[in-house]
């Protein structure tokens, strides 16, 4: 497993900064065409692609960035809810944000996208986690 060090860390911390400004833009970003549904995959309209994509990797990132305060399993589950928490408010806050532009609208729709695309990168780092714990312990 991948050992991370303060450099990593504080690289990853500004790695999340850098995305939650992309997320940002792309949710308040007044762009010239609105966007339309151009295509989908097995129903599944481009916009909640483009929203599973946005949010993502916000867990992973996340984890990344604070992955020193998972020492043992009860702090990688509280880490893996308080991330997802982090993660919906911010999502939320950028679908009730749009509701009050007159160039976008909020969309529950768009909020359930995020929130399954956080879920399933958070089971993921949670695995991810409890293995380098485990991997840490036999050493």
């Amino acid at each position: 497993m991948i050992r991370l060090d303060k450099r990593t860390h504080t690289i990853f911390t500004i790695i999340l900064l850098i995305w939650a400004v992309a997320v940002a833009y792309l949710c308040f970003g007044h762009f010239e065409q609105e966007m339309e549904h151009h295509w989908s995959i097995f129903g599944i309209t481009d916009d909640k692609i483009v929203h599973f994509c946005m949010f993502f990797p916000f867990p992973f990132i996340a984890w990344l960035a604070f992955d020193k305060m998972t020492k043992k399993f009860w702090h990688s589950v509280f880490f893996v809810i308080l991330t997802f928490i982090a993660g919906c408010v911010l999502a939320a806050a950028t679908e009730i944000g749009q509701s009050f532009t007159d160039y976008r609208t909020g969309d529950i729709a768009d909020f359930r996208t995020d929130a399954f695309a956080m879920g399933i990168c958070s089971l993921i780092v949670f695995i991810l986690d409890i293995s380098k714990q485990a991997k840490h312990d036999e050493e």
